[in-house]
């Protein structure tokens, strides 16, 4: 059986970018986790002491707190900021770009709408920065239940499916004299997903390796599923099952946004090791 890794996959410039910051500050910790992936946050802990603060609560007064790459809401960030500790901020700089957004148009008197999950905390963080009405709505069904006024400026959640976005923007703008829309899925995001669809549509089976909290990942995974009915999302090699590689001739693999290359690594050898 052959194994082919998508064209694009894996770490994005953000999540490399928090992993370099919170190695070069040993005994911080992060507000919530650092990034969507338990085997690599157990790896921080591990090799450079950083722990994970699940509340604000769990900062201790003084200690160096790494913000998240989701971002944490504004009021949030205060609070921190009067601990007295370091304040080191990992925010993906794709999802600060929504917040400035938000922050602005809100300002501005408009009403927002973001395309994405309200329980996912970098749309936690984002509406947080909106002074008036702000909605978190994942489908056209649950916009059309809201009373919004002439002015509407709409932003999306970085790692959305933008056939989704665009059907979002597709309602709003027939409805409403003034709609600001904002590109705000990452390219990464882009990149990755279409890398996986065309894998997809090739491969007998499809491995996608992500953290089963990762928004990205999931994406990645709906994306493949529709392609390749045996698609499977794993988060380690102790998840697969030879089962699945009985008779398949190429296996396509892929990998969220959060997903270290150690891990890959991992799991593909376990892969090579299947007689199949």
């Amino acid at each position: 059986m052959e194994i082919e890794l998508a064209q694009s996959y894996g770490f994005c410039f953000g999540v490399k970018r928090a992993i370099k910051i919170a190695q070069e500050h040993p005994g911080s910790s992060t507000l919530g986790p650092l990034i969507h992936n338990n085997m690599e946050i157990e790896r921080l802990k591990k090799d450079f002491n950083v722990s994970l603060a699940t509340t604000l609560d769990d900062v201790k007064p003084g200690q160096a707190t790494v913000i998240r790459t989701h971002g944490i809401p504004k009021n949030d960030l205060k609070k921190l900021k009067a601990k007295g500790g370091e304040v080191i901020d990992a925010t993906c700089p794709f999802v600060t770009k929504p917040q400035q957004i938000v922050e602005e148009m809100s300002a501005q008197g408009y009403d927002v709408v973001i395309f994405g999950d309200v329980n996912h905390p970098e749309i936690k963080g984002v509406m947080s920065y909106a002074s008036g009405p702000v909605y978190a709505v994942l489908s056209v069904e649950e916009l059309a239940q809201l009373r919004l006024k002439e002015r509407v400026a709409l932003v999306a959640q970085t790692t959305r499916k933008i056939e989704e976005y665009n059907k979002i923007v597709t309602y709003l703008v027939p409805r409403h004299k003034e709609v600001r829309v904002f590109n705000t899925i990452c390219n990464a995001t882009f990149e990755n997903q279409d890398a996986a669809r065309e894998l997809a549509q090739r491969a007998d089976v499809m491995i996608v390796i992500g953290g089963k909290q990762s928004s990205n990942t999931k994406q990645l995974y709906t994306i493949c599923k529709q392609y390749c009915p045996d698609s499977y999302h794993i988060e380690s090699a102790a998840e697969l099952d030879p089962a699945w590689f009985e008779g398949k001739k190429l296996c396509g693999v892929t990998a969220g946004a959060s997903t270290p290359e150690w891990i890959i690594e991992e799991i593909i050898g376990k892969i090579r090791e299947f007689k199949v």
